[in-house]
């Protein structure tokens, strides 16, 4: 990749993506978990931030939650 903050946009979207698959929620209904919790999101937004990969913190924290994620494992980041 070109850089490191590449690399690291790309992990962040890579473990999002993993851990959605894993709960079986899709964007669409992720999205409507957000709303729920007060964090107005649509399919297109939600969409958009994962494959972009550069979201901010807060999002990755809420998206965790929406899903019933309880741990973040960095160490399996290589």
């Amino acid at each position: 990749m070109a850089g490191t903050s590449d690399k690291w946009a790309d992990h962040a979207k890579r473990h999002l993506k993993a851990e959605l698959k894993r709960a079986d929620v899709g964007y669409a209904e992720l999205a409507r978990r957000l709303t729920e919790m007060g964090l107005p999101e649509t399919e297109g937004s939600v969409t958009v931030k994962i494959n972009r990969g550069a979201f901010p913190a807060w999002f990755l924290f809420a998206v965790m939650r929406a899903i019933g994620a309880h741990t973040l494992r960095l160490e399996d980041w290589t």
